[in-house]
């Protein structure tokens, strides 16, 4: 076997079990998280007033839907599992490719999961009362959890997906139903206007709610028909996704007075209070725990895909084991546990967020290169043309990268030595590659 090929094998593979269905609940399930239920008010306040809100949610999305529809493009044609590192690969060369699957494996997916995991432990203990250690416990029993169902079969991790994205939509309907009957009036005139520095501060909030639809990608490999549903799945998704905080949010804000949202920590579970009773904090935390815990699942199952596809091509330390695959389920058992064992380590020391935090800039650096990618994709490589063309070309990518700047330029803005230190981190991977690069050849 060429060596091209062996590096490029890793989809290959892999079970092709992943249906139209569970690809679509990833998509809603990673980016409908808790942003749904605490985001309102930060924007609500943001904006200034409700017509501004409702435009920056309406704008957030559509920016987030011309990302996806471009990068969609870029699957339909390169439909590989490993998602945008190997796209980054392929499109811009080796080093770029290696540099965000590097920070993807090493930080940023297993951070991810310890976030999710811990939120999870946070929120039951809204039920059962427990100490940091415990929770970090819990946190770290929910994940072993989500790790065993997704070593025994992808199709566990497929319907665990999509039982929780089910889950998490039944309170969400529950309010946005209950509210829009309550009788309630919208006030338009509440608030005052802001300018557009707060209508960018607002659409910026909604972006970081918005975020998670790339991560279907990773699977590639793994769906039935990738090229055809990889670009359903991630416009019908994002749509949907968009069409459900616009209506939500139109809830909350016929259920409570202006005041009572903006700058609240917690709308939903205000909302819900408003419409149910005291009994409807209990039903939005159970809400929130289900949504966290299918966040936490669709991050499971997509992140082991990058370091087993970065091991079928020898760029990580022990590259054989990580893409090696279970020899009984056929699954990425090592990639699985390697990415929940960093995660469990982030639990216990608490630095899940601040390496999260740390490594935003950096992200949406490589996924405005996704964007752009779709430009060099056309021009460079017409031999790799997909199924799928992104509609109203070049206007879609060009709105898709111009959000995608907005979002680099404000986050240098607000935390400079942040965003300089997230790039240091990501820095730290040229040795390893070069290092690798030179054992190889």
């Amino acid at each position: 076997m060429r060596k091209e090929e062996k590096e490029h094998s890793a989809g290959e593979q892999l079970k092709k079990s992943v249906t139209f269905l569970e690809a679509l609940a990833l998509v809603v399930g990673m980016i409908i998280g808790s942003g749904i239920f605490l985001k309102p008010g930060v924007v609500l306040e943001s904006a200034g007033s409700l017509p501004m809100a409702l435009v920056a949610w309406a704008a957030g999305g559509i920016i987030t839907l011309a990302a996806a529809l471009s990068v969609a493009e870029i699957a339909s044609a390169i439909p590989k599992t490993g998602g945008l590192y190997v796209y980054l690969e392929e499109l811009y060369g080796k080093k770029w490719g290696f540099l965000l699957g590097w920070v993807q494996s090493v930080i940023s997916y297993p951070a991810s999961i310890a976030a999710q995991a811990i939120a999870f432990a946070t929120y039951a203990a809204v039920f059962f009362p427990m100490g940091a250690w415990q929770q970090k416990a819990l946190a770290i029993f929910v994940m072993a959890f989500v790790l065993w169902m997704n070593i025994l079969s992808t199709k566990y991790g497929g319907i665990i997906q999509m039982v929780a994205t089910f889950g998490k939509l039944i309170p969400v309907a529950a309010i946005i139903a209950f509210g829009l009957l309550s009788g309630g009036e919208l006030n338009f005139a509440a608030g005052s206007a802001t300018g557009a520095a707060g209508l960018g501060a607002a659409i910026l909030g909604t972006l970081w709610a918005y975020d998670g639809w790339i991560g279907v990608t990773n699977m590639a490999g793994e769906l039935k028909n990738p090229g055809k549903d990889l670009p359903r799945v991630i416009s019908f998704g994002v749509l949907f996704v968009v069409a459900v905080y616009v209506v939500f949010n139109l809830a909350v804000f016929m259920v409570l007075p202006y005041d009572q949202v903006a700058g609240a920590a917690t709308p939903g579970a205000a909302a819900a209070v408003a419409l149910f009773g005291e009994k409807g904090a209990a039903f939005i935390t159970a809400g929130v725990m289900i949504s966290v815990f299918g966040a936490m699942n669709g991050y499971t199952m997509t992140a082991a895909r990058v370091p087993l596809a970065m091991g079928h091509r020898g760029q990580l330390p022990f590259s054989r084991v990580l893409g090696a695959l279970h020899p009984k389920y056929g699954t990425p058992a090592n990639a699985l546990i390697f990415q929940c064992g960093l995660a469990a380590i982030y639990i216990l020391s608490g630095s899940f967020n601040t390496l999260t935090n740390l490594l935003i800039f950096v992200l949406w650096i490589f996924f405005t290169m996704g964007v752009l990618g779709v430009f060099i994709l056309r021009k460079k490589h017409p031999d790799k043309k997909g199924p799928y063309r992104v509609p109203l070309y070049p206007v879609v990518p060009i709105v898709g990268a111009l959000g995608a700047m907005y979002i680099l330029i404000s986050t240098v803005i607000s935390d400079p030595v942040q965003s300089l230190v997230g790039i240091g981190l990501t820095l730290i991977g040229l040795p390893v590659y070069a290092f690798l690069e030179k054992k190889k050849g």
